[in-house]
């Protein structure tokens, strides 16, 4: 391994001789300046590692060849060292993105401390996180045998994110596979899990939150006093939030976070009519058949969100103003954007902002996307990209202005499918690659939720004879025929509707203006 190479720029350099011995003794090969000039030339000369510069000069100021260094090679880490303490010096460096701020007298040990943030910084912090994780993997896999509870489950998804967030910054691929083991038998487990307790979920009192119960149970007792702005982003998981929960940091504060149930299938039109119409599907069916569609039947199948919205706060008893929008693209998002303010006077505005759902059905379609969102990891990252520069970002800083509440939700989340299950229907069966509803489903017993009485499950029966089966794990439906064609075409895409941590368990957030 090459020696690092320091360059250390100060007029009263050889005041500083004990020092550059110590770090010499420890392994580094110091190169001395007495001027900003001749810094300058010396980093034209050769390659450094990192810069050590005086502030106060003769001549060009540490300031001013700090700007010059960041000229010629943005990447060159520079610790500024001085003897004033004078906040604009402070703010100047820091603003020019310098790697560490010294005041004199500095002593070796310091020095040597600066140099392992601005160096070994990534390499420690990995070594930490990998370590943090070995000891963390057995208790994991401990709580993976017993866990038994929906609160219990929600507790280890969120742990299993919290180390994909951690580990993802490192270079150790091997900790990250292992992760990934854990996450794949987590799945498993899930869906036995689910299996075993989802009917029972509709009987008894021990029930999550779930896409029905959320609007009564979570956001009706943030409605009283105070004006609101509940935002739905579709298809929006777990992880993809809190990637970009600090950006929202700068306007609101954390009240309240917690995790909910999206209800089965975890499709829009199920879940997201659920959640706004406070019912069932079966129950949404029965009581307002104008409304609710069924897979098989003609037309859109979420167009009356805002009456759904609308017969559940009558039903609740709550008499708001209140104004309900849906964001299908950007021109959308720009114009509620630039009209925000006339949602000043409602108790209650709702936003459903589709991207993260067109997203994810286009990666099916565009090699672009798919190329852009190949994993988790991508995926998180076009998230937070396409957040930061939405107008979504916009209409809530605007809502911060406004000193309105926000609530900040999804109606189910997805998942990358990897491996496919054959299955065989008619005609009628629905299209959806991790569930299908139908008559005469045949399909792999053990890779699938099945339910025979969707009645069970307050889902509507198309038919007398049709079932409900959702794909389990990272799984995804694909017929006999044209099979190869069918799973190249569809594998590592992300889909939803089935049984999996990352569609059925997703955030609600409610958040008070800064």
């Amino acid at each position: 391994m090459n020696k690092i190479t320091i360059l250390w720029v100060d007029d009263e350099i050889d005041l500083l001789k004990p020092h550059i011995l110590f770090l010499e003794d420890k392994g580094y090969e110091v190169v001395t300046s007495q001027s900003g000039q001749d810094a300058l030339e010396e980093i034209r000369e050769q390659f450094f590692d990192i810069v050590f510069l005086d502030e106060n000069m003769p001549g060009i100021s540490g300031l001013e060849t700090l700007n010059e260094i960041k000229k010629y090679d943005v990447s060159i880490p520079v610790v500024m060292i001085t003897k004033s303490e004078e906040e604009y010096i402070m703010d100047e460096a820091i603003g020019s993105k310098i790697a560490d701020y010294l005041i004199k007298p500095v002593n070796p040990n310091q020095i040597l401390l600066s140099l392992k943030k601005s160096l070994d910084n990534s390499r420690l912090i990995s070594e930490k996180t990998t370590s943090n994780y070995q000891q963390e993997f057995r208790k994991i896999a401990m709580d993976l045998s017993m866990v038994n509870s929906h609160e219990e489950w929600v507790e280890l998804y969120k742990k299993l994110i919290y180390w994909e967030l951690q580990l993802e910054h490192i270079e150790d691929t091997g900790m990250f596979e292992i992760l990934e083991s854990q996450k794949v038998e987590a799945n498993s487990q899930f869906g036995k899990f689910v299996d075993k307790n989802y009917k029972s979920w509709f009987k008894n009192g021990d029930a999550p939150i779930m896409s029905h119960t959320l609007f009564r149970n979570k956001v009706q007792p943030e409605l009283k006093g105070g004006k609101t702005l509940m935002v739905v982003i579709d298809n929006l998981r777990y992880d993809q939030w809190m990637a970009f929960e600090e950006i929202l940091s700068a306007h609101y504060k954390k009240k309240q976070e917690c995790a909910y149930f999206s209800i089965l299938p975890t499709a829009t039109q199920y879940a997201r009519n659920a959640l706004f119409s406070g019912l069932m599907p079966l129950e949404m069916e029965k009581q307002y058949p104008n409304w609710w569609k069924n897979d098989t039947d003609d037309g859109g199948k979420n167009l009356f969100e805002a009456e759904f919205l609308g017969a559940q706060l009558k039903r609740l008893g709550l008499d708001l103003k209140w104004e309900y929008h849906k964001i299908n693209n950007l021109k959308q998002g720009k114009q509620l954007a630039q009209n925000f303010k006339s949602q000043k006077e409602n108790d209650l505005t709702v936003v459903v902002y589709n991207f993260v759902d067109m997203l994810s059905h286009s990666k099916t379609e565009m090699e672009v996307v798919k190329e852009l969102a190949s994993n988790d990891k991508a995926y998180r990252s076009l998230t937070l990209s396409w957040f930061k520069n939405s107008p979504l970002l916009e209409i809530i800083q605007q809502a911060q202005t406004l000193g309105m509440k926000l609530i900040l939700t999804t109606d189910h989340g997805t998942i990358n499918v990897k491996q496919p299950s054959k299955v065989i229907g008619d005609r009628e069966t629905s299209l959806n690659l991790r569930y299908k509803t139908g008559k005469s489903l045949t399909y792999e017993e053990k890779e699938v939720l099945a339910t025979k009485s969707p009645q069970e499950i307050h889902l509507p029966n198309i038919n007398l004879s049709s079932s409900f089966i959702f794909a389990k794990n990272d799984l995804f439906f694909a017929y006999p025929n044209n099979f190869n064609h069918y799973v190249s075409y569809y594998r590592n895409t992300y889909q939803h509707g089935g049984v999996s941590l990352e569609e059925m368990i997703v955030p609600f957030v409610v958040l008070e203006a800064k």
